[in-house]
């Protein structure tokens, strides 16, 4: 469903509630009966998910899944599946220049794009009552997928155009991607780069935020906004993220949001932080409870704040401390 989102950023901001966009579509996965597997390998399953979670929780938007595997598996990646675990990336697939000058960019709906792609048509042919996000990789964070993390670092060190050869055509490729998701009818996309989390501020800028820019101003538009998440310690990150464009900076458990916040523009959206793994996977709910209401009590001063969780949710976290984290958030709404 087409929408103004740059209203839709405005009535989020100007609400006298707190509101709420967590990532927790694996969790959701209990709500269907579905495995990780065929989840990630089924559009249509995929929908199912992301309907359910939509028809349960009051989340402000509709999030389909990260799977930072799926694009890099586009360039011929290998990827580890297995029945209940996130798929993974195995090995690498360029080493030198020469590699990367023959690496071809792929088209998206290659391999299982096409099932996100799918998921995100479905949802957001289902799904009136709020705004639909797909998701994708980052530019740096994919090229490490392909160049291997550890030695994309030192190697941007020492050849760092080589380097930004590779980002290159992962920007190339995501841009086409993202505007595919936009072509489904998605509302927008989150954008998830936690490998730029590893760089100084400057090189963040260099090797990420630049590309990320780039694809930001082509598809960008009233009715399809963008979402830069990075789960690193971004503290010293924030004026370069908010540099690429995006309408809205969704950070990670790693970060402080008290010191994060007052370096956000007032007029966009800032999205975190509660741990996924610690809190909602194997925490009680009334750790949820108290954790959503500490973070609840500390940004109160800030309307662009919505909570979320710090990234993706772990598959198998239990359902009751989903509840709880609603339930948080609809208590202190109603004190």
């Amino acid at each position: 469903m087409k929408r103004n989102m740059d209203s839709w950023v405005k009535n989020v901001i100007a609400s006298d509630k707190r509101l709420a966009m967590p990532i927790i579509t694996y969790p959701g996965l209990a709500l269907t009966g579905n495995t990780v597997l065929e989840f990630v390998k089924s559009g249509k399953k995929q929908f199912e998910c992301i309907r359910a979670l939509a028809e349960k929780y009051d989340s402000i938007a509709a999030v389909t899944v990260m799977d930072l595997s799926a694009e890099a598996e586009c360039f011929g990646s290998q990827v580890r599946f297995s029945e209940n675990e996130i798929p993974t990336v195995i090995g690498k697939i360029v080493s030198d220049e020469e590699s990367i000058s023959a690496l071809a960019v792929p088209k998206p709906g290659a391999f299982r794009t096409a099932e996100y792609l799918i998921s995100t048509e479905l949802a957001a042919s289902a799904i009136a009552d709020r705004p639909v996000f797909g998701g994708m990789i980052g530019p740096f964070s994919l090229a490490g997928r392909l160049f291997d993390i550890t030695e994309i670092m030192m190697e941007m060190m020492l050849e760092p155009e080589m380097i930004k050869a590779l980002v290159a055509k992962a920007a190339e490729f995501l841009q086409a991607y993202a505007q595919a998701f936009k072509d489904a009818g998605a509302n927008g996309i989150i954008v998830a780069e936690p490998a730029a989390g590893l760089l100084s501020p400057e090189k963040s800028a260099e090797f990420s935020y630049e590309y990320l820019k780039k694809i930001i101003a082509a598809v960008q538009d009233d009715s399809f906004i963008f979402i830069l998440h990075n789960c690193g310690n971004t503290k010293n990150q924030v004026k370069f993220m908010q540099s690429t464009g995006a309408r809205g900076l969704h950070f990670g458990n790693a970060v402080d949001m008290t010191l994060i916040l007052p370096q956000v523009r007032s007029d966009m959206l800032a999205f975190g932080n509660i741990d996924p793994v610690k809190v909602i996977k194997l925490g009680s709910p009334n750790d949820v409870r108290r954790s959503v209401r500490e973070l609840l009590d500390k940004t109160a001063e800030y309307p662009n704040f919505v909570l979320s969780t710090g990234c993706d949710t772990p598959p198998a976290s239990p359902l009751e401390n989903i509840d709880a984290f609603f339930e948080s958030v609809y208590d202190y709404n109603n004190r």
